[in-house]
C-alpha cells in the first residue's frame, strides 16, 4: 500500500544578507536551488535584483521599484530564529520555527494604515525535469509571461521540464501548491486574515535571460495577486486601521513510500 509521511525539514537562514533562506532541507535532499554571483555578497538598497536563488523575502514588491523589493538588499538584525528588518515605509518581523516536522515561519508587517504593499516568498527550487506541481484543477491563474492572459490551473504549468526554452510567469489564485518531484514532496501553504494570497510561479526552462539562459524553477507564496504593489487592477495586501498585518507560512516535506 502506498502511503505518504512527513519527514523533518530544516531551514537555514542568513540575516546579513536581506534575511535570504539559504537552506531547505531533509536527510534526503536540499530543496533550494543555488546560482553563484559575488555581486549578491555587494548589494545595496535599491539595486537591480541579483539572482542567486535560495528563497528572498520580497516586500513590498516583486516587479516594479524597487526591484524585489526593499528587504532582500538590507542586513537583519536579530537571530536565526526572529528577526527584524526597518524599510523606509515599513517594518518587517520573521520569527522561524516548527511544527510537527514543517518550516513555520510567522510575520509582522507594521506600516501606516492604507499601505500597499506584495509580499513573496521567493523561492527557487532544484527539482528534476520530471517534476509537477499539484494544485486543483479549474483554479483560477493569471499567466504573466510571455503574454497576460486568465486560464485556469493547469494550464500547461503543472510540468516543470525538460528545458525547452521558454519562460513563464503566473500567478495561481490559491495559498497552497504541492511540489512533487519522485517520491519527494513539498507542501507550501501561505496564510492570512483579510488578505489575499496566492501562489506565483516562475517557470524559466532556459528561456531567461536573453543571451546566457539558465534554469530556475520559482514556487513562491504571496500576498496580493498581482508581481506590482503598483497594480490597480489586481488585489496586493493593505495594512489595516491597526497598523499591523500578520502571516503564516508553512513549508511541509513528505516522501511517499509503500507500507
Amino acid at each position: 500500500m502506498q502511503v505518504t509521511r512527513v519527514v523533518p525539514l530544516y531551514a537555514e537562514v542568513d540575516n546579513r544578507l536581506g534575511g535570504r533562506w539559504t537552506s531547505l532541507r531533509t536527510a534526503h535532499r536540499e530543496w533550494l536551488w543555488h546560482r553563484p554571483d559575488p555581486a549578491r555578497a555587494e548589494v545595496a538598497p535599491g539595486a537591480a535584483f541579483v539572482d542567486v536563488g535560495g528563497l528572498e523575502e520580497c516586500v513590498p514588491t516583486v516587479r516594479g521599484l524597487p526591484d524585489h523589493g526593499d528587504a532582500w538588499t538590507r542586513p537583519w538584525r536579530g537571530t536565526p530564529a526572529g528577526a527584524q528588518v526597518d524599510c523606509p515605509d515599513f517594518t518587517l518581523t520573521r520569527s522561524l520555527g516548527s511544527d510537527a516536522g514543517a518550516v513555520v515561519a510567522d510575520y509582522e508587517l507594521r506600516a501606516t494604515p492604507g499601505y500597499r504593499f506584495v509580499w513573496a516568498a521567493h523561492a527557487l527550487l532544484d527539482v528534476s525535469p520530471f517534476a509537477r506541481l499539484a494544485a486543483p484543477a479549474g483554479t483560477s491563474v493569471l499567466i504573466t509571461d510571455p503574454v497576460p492572459a486568465p486560464h485556469l490551473w493547469p494550464a500547461g504549468l503543472d510540468a516543470l521540464g525538460p528545458d525547452d526554452g521558454t519562460a513563464t510567469g503566473a500567478i495561481l489564485e490559491r495559498g497552497q501548491i504541492r511540489v512533487v518531484d519522485g517520491d519527494q514532496l513539498l507542501d507550501l501553504h501561505v496564510e492570512c486574515a483579510d488578505q489575499p494570497v496566492s501562489i506565483a510561479l516562475w517557470r524559466n526552462l532556459k528561456g531567461w535571460p536573453e543571451g546566457d539562459p539558465y534554469r530556475s524553477i520559482g514556487v513562491e507564496p504571496m500576498l496580493g495577486r498581482t508581481f506590482d504593489r503598483a497594480d490597480t487592477r489586481r488585489p496586493v495586501a493593505v495594512v489595516p486601521a491597526s497598523g499591523s498585518v500578520r502571516w503564516r507560512l508553512t513549508i511541509t516535506a513528505l516522501v511517499e513510500g509503500t507500507a
